[in-house]
């Protein structure tokens, strides 16, 4: 298993004219290109079930980075799928961290945790559209693609999603963002924490993007949750969590 997410991207770039090319080049990389020799062992390790086609085996690889996307996406387009995990819980940034403390001092702490509460609520509800952006990226990959993250570390996969998706992700999640922030009222909470803050004596005014800043706080989050789930397609058996999967990997 700790070459799944990335062989598995091998026979989803297969064009007709080049199958039989990655026909070959799986059969290679997975050891069965040619019969053993004479009192020679098949090979070990997280070795690929006996019996099975390459139309098959492709299957099953296929199968395993939508898994992973998939698993991705419903963690963090639940209730409580970022503001419950601290890993990608949306904060304020650091620039707003003088009118946090300013205006918690001034009694306002419920106030700013009902904020942080409806900005970490928007990226959950954006965050399920990313799914079929995910699927067309992987779709789209190319041999030298495929090359980059089989040579790549163990968040090679992540990378190119993120070069390959962050640009629509974006976009896509922006007016969703804008609606919500919207509907739970965190432009009205906002401002109204600003004006308070900006009413003490001696202060700055403060000008920034909240929208902005939570779609790159969102996209941060769900390529976190991505990559971890990377790395359990990698190196957890346990991850091969349906029959076909099971077969291919002879467990």
């Amino acid at each position: 298993m700790q070459r799944l997410w990335t062989i598995g991207i091998l026979l989803l770039v297969a064009s007709t004219p080049a199958l039989a090319q990655t026909d070959q080049f799986l059969k290679e990389l997975l050891g069965t290109s040619t019969k053993p020799e004479p009192g020679a062992h098949a090979p070990s390790g997280a070795a690929v079930a006996s019996g099975l086609s390459t139309m098959q085996i492709g299957s099953g690889l296929k199968e395993a980075l939508k898994i992973g996307t998939q698993h991705a996406v419903q963690s963090t387009g639940r209730l409580d799928g970022y503001f419950a995990n601290h890993a990608i819980k949306i904060v304020l940034p650091q620039q707003l961290q003088t009118v946090e403390s300013g205006v918690r001092l001034l009694g306002y702490g419920q106030q700013v945790d009902e904020l942080i509460r409806g900005m970490n609520r928007a990226a959950e509800q954006a965050a399920p559209f990313a799914l079929d952006i995910f699927l067309e990226a992987i779709n789209a990959m190319t041999f030298e693609d495929v090359r980059q993250i089989l040579n790549g570390g163990d968040r090679a996969a992540t990378q190119y999603f993120q070069t390959k998706t962050t640009k629509k992700l974006a976009a896509t999640f922006q007016p969703i963002v804008e609606r919500q922030m919207q509907e739970v009222g965190v432009v009205q909470q906002y401002h109204a924490l600003l004006g308070q803050y900006q009413s003490l004596p001696f202060v700055n005014n403060v000008v920034f993007d909240l929208h902005h800043y939570v779609v790159e706080k969102a996209l941060a989050g769900l390529f976190h949750v991505v990559g971890e789930e990377e790395r359990t397609m990698r190196t957890n058996p346990a991850a091969r969590v349906t029959g076909l999967l099971q077969q291919v990997f002879g467990r």
